[in-house]
């Protein structure tokens, strides 16, 4: 892996070319010892190579429409691209017919003169943090891959396809965590954005509510550029906001409970090397996080909006898809039209309650997941065992989703040991200041990783 800064400075001075990276980036897609056949759904090798000649072209012409220009970048298969179908991690779709035209995410990244790689496989339709596809493959998590351990999802294709170097970056979606739970489980940053800020339209939905779109990537800065490009902003990296003085809050109920032993170390250690820079930590208390329960199932608009979405299929096509994916997308079978209005309510009010609770602080932070990667094999032939990780892998992520904020995970792990995120939560659009502060962090607490 390597910085999108360091990538853009070598194709400034011309030690590589466009052309040299997408080869490059190829070779390992294509590679019959890697992942790349369970990483990617779909491989653009032609229109790849044809983008990078092309950016090529431009440099030498003086044009260059961004940082990622010319740079290897990958899909997550939720998203539209012009000309080819969306499968959405489902077999239920290879019928459907292709897109008309990109979403509004993957054409910005074509304006800044990114190369789009590919799409990337995924739980099917988004529905689970583990990153495991029956139809697809399980792609396998770059630590420890001789265990074969989960990838962390939805977004699971993003993820591996930056670890092993078959993009520079990227594109996935998160509702409950689904950028953030990969990022944290491969030792990538991640970013999830304030909803409002990158649009969704032809990406297929999950929850209209929750659904956002973001990236993963080696290092904040490039999750910064990325974010910037995908919001349709100038595709610039904040300046970092110093550490001293930083008010960061740690909710007491929730996100601290049975941590998994390597997630506590890391954690602890974090927070020594946090308030040794001079940051003010304070665990404040956030009682409004018992109130989601059961990792918010009945306090999750997902839960009747995933159903909705895809009741026909459901009826129609059930026998094609992951029982453990209908089985969840079922469930909002369960709740009724008040049960709907009385989830958006209560989450209507635990926004506002939980502003007037977490405004003074810069940030509120937690260990973005309480486990580390399990392996693969723990969930092959059994459903049960698959239910209680599936909870517990989104109960910290979910809560910057149902609160509609910003919030970026860093790998906070020693070298070599099993990666482990750091999550920085800021308020609904402090974007921005969250990058900012999260450079401060990052080279505190994943310098060299």
């Amino acid at each position: 892996m390597r910085p999108i800064a360091d990538i853009a400075r070598d194709l400034q001075r011309g030690a590589v070319t466009s052309r040299s990276l997408v080869e490059e980036a190829l070779a390992k897609i294509e590679d019959p010892a890697g992942e790349g056949s369970r990483t990617f759904i779909r491989v653009f090798r032609d229109s790849a190579l044809a983008a990078a000649d092309a950016s090529d072209c431009l440099r030498a012409a003086g044009l260059v429409p961004s940082p990622l220009a010319g740079i290897p970048v990958s899909i997550k298969d939720l998203c539209d691209v012009a000309g080819v179908t969306t499968y959405a991690g489902s077999p239920t779709l290879r019928n459907a017919p292709p897109a008309t035209r990109d979403a509004p995410v993957v054409a910005r990244l074509r304006a800044a003169g990114a190369v789009i790689m590919g799409t990337t496989n995924l739980t099917e339709f988004a529905v689970g943090g583990l990153g495991l596809n029956p139809h697809f493959g399980d792609c396998r998590n770059p630590y420890d891959r001789e265990t074969g351990r989960v990838p962390g999802g939805s977004s699971a294709g993003a993820a591996v396809s930056v670890t092993d170097g078959m993009a520079a970056v990227g594109l996935g979606t998160d509702t409950a965590g689904s950028v953030r739970i990969p990022a944290s489980l491969c030792g990538l940053v991640g970013f999830k954005p304030t909803k409002s800020r990158v649009p969704t339209n032809g990406v297929f939905p999950l929850s209209t509510t929750l659904d956002s779109v973001g990236p993963l990537a080696p290092t904040v800065a490039c999750c910064a550029v990325t974010d910037a490009i995908f919001a349709n902003e100038d595709p610039v990296v904040p300046d970092a906001i110093p550490l001293d003085g930083l008010r960061f809050g740690i909710p007491d109920t929730l996100v601290i409970d049975d941590l998994e032993p390597a997630v506590q170390v890391a954690f602890d250690s974090a927070l020594s090397t946090l308030s040794g820079a001079g940051a003010r930590i304070e665990i404040f208390k956030f009682p409004e996080l018992a109130e989601l329960g059961g990792v918010g199932r009945n306090r999750f608009p997902a839960m009747v909006e995933g159903y909705s979405i895809h009741r026909e299929r459901l009826e129609s096509m059930i026998d094609l898809m992951d029982p453990r994916i209908s089985e969840r997308l079922l469930g909002g079978l369960k709740l009724s039209g008040p049960d709907y209005y009385e989830i958006l309510e209560f989450r209507k009010g635990f926004i506002e309650r939980a502003t007037a609770i977490t405004s003074r602080f810069d940030a509120v932070i937690m260990p973005t997941l309480p486990i580390t990667a399990p392996p693969i094999a723990d969930f092959h032939g059994s459903d049960e065992r698959l239910r209680d990780p599936h909870v517990i892998i989104i109960r910290n992520t979910c809560v910057a989703n149902l609160l509609d904020r910003c919030a970026l995970t860093i790998p906070c792990h020693e070298p070599g040991a099993a990666p482990v995120g750091f999550t920085l939560m800021g308020e609904n659009m402090a974007d921005r200041r969250i990058f900012g502060i999260g450079q401060s962090v990052e080279k505190l607490l994943s310098p060299i990783l």
